[in-house]
């Protein structure tokens, strides 16, 4: 019976190493290669490379303009990551206090907007913000608390009936307004959520590329669209590209180690929810 646990156990071990270098191997890929020429990687991509430089990463810090492009994304991503959670939970607030017929009928349609597809509105909204000369940052802005308050105002009121309103009641005879009962008193209970909902649209912000792409000028372009500038119509620099995606790397490794616990915690205590 022993020998039969520890056999499994083994296999397990086996399974979990190997798919462990799996997940490993796009990493490898990208470090080993950063470091050669672009003649070096259709030579021998797996390999290491027999004459590193670190010129890739030099050329490639300067082509991104990588200090401009981390302060877009980031100034981008911020503000975005507050106005979604800062008004999806005011208004999941509302809908799950407000017990009607109409407070049902409006969590539904945010519901039912998960399912409409950026692509399906993409050129009119484009276009109507062209017209509302908004078509720069704080569009894209306004644009993603548009996309993202759907889903976080689902999960904002799912957590937020689990919270009595005997709280808002004892708020309330304190001298509190709904405001202050609603910021003072519910949102800090919301915490675990808001790290939930902040780290599905950081994941989504931060990488996406498409309405960027449509929105934002070459002064305003994130990492992601200059990414794309290694990748022209006749050459490809995967040299400089591997490299520009090291370096791209970094800030995003640095982030989780500094809110790892936090991550967790938040990740953790919201499924509980």
């Amino acid at each position: 019976m022993m020998k039969g646990r520890k056999r499994r156990l083994y296999v397990l071990e086996i399974l979990g190493i190997l798919l462990g270098l799996l997940w490993l191997s796009p990493f490898y890929l990208i470090a080993v290669n950063a470091f050669k020429t672009n003649r070096d990687i259709f030579a021998d991509v797996l390999g290491f490379p027999s004459n590193p430089t670190i010129q890739n990463f030099i050329q490639a810090f300067i082509d991104l303009q990588f200090l401009q492009s981390l302060f877009n994304s980031l100034i981008i991503t911020v503000a975005s990551i507050g106005i979604i959670v800062f008004f999806s939970s005011m208004a999941a607030y509302a809908l799950a206090r407000n017990k009607s017929k109409l407070s049902s009928v409006i969590l539904l349609i945010f519901v039912a907007a998960m399912l409409i597809p950026f692509q399906a509105v993409m050129i009119p909204l484009v276009a109507l913000f062209g017209k509302a000369e908004m078509l720069n940052m704080v569009g894209l802005i306004f644009m993603y608390l548009g996309f993202g308050s759907s889903l976080a105002i689902f999960l904002y009121h799912g957590a937020m009936t689990s919270i009595p309103s005997t709280l808002d009641e004892a708020a309330i005879i304190d001298g509190a307004n709904k405001f202050q009962t609603f910021w003072f008193i519910i949102f800090p209970l919301l915490k675990p959520i808001s790290v939930t909902v902040g780290i599905l649209n950081v994941i989504w912000i931060w990488n996406d590329f498409l309405l960027p792409s449509l929105i934002l000028s070459d002064s305003e372009a994130t990492i992601p669209l200059r990414m794309f500038y290694f990748f022209g119509q006749y050459t490809k620099q995967w040299h400089l590209a591997l490299a520009g995606l090291t370096i791209v790397i970094i800030p995003v490794i640095v982030f989780y180690f500094i809110a790892q616990k936090q991550i967790i915690k938040g990740v953790s205590e919201g499924a509980v929810k």
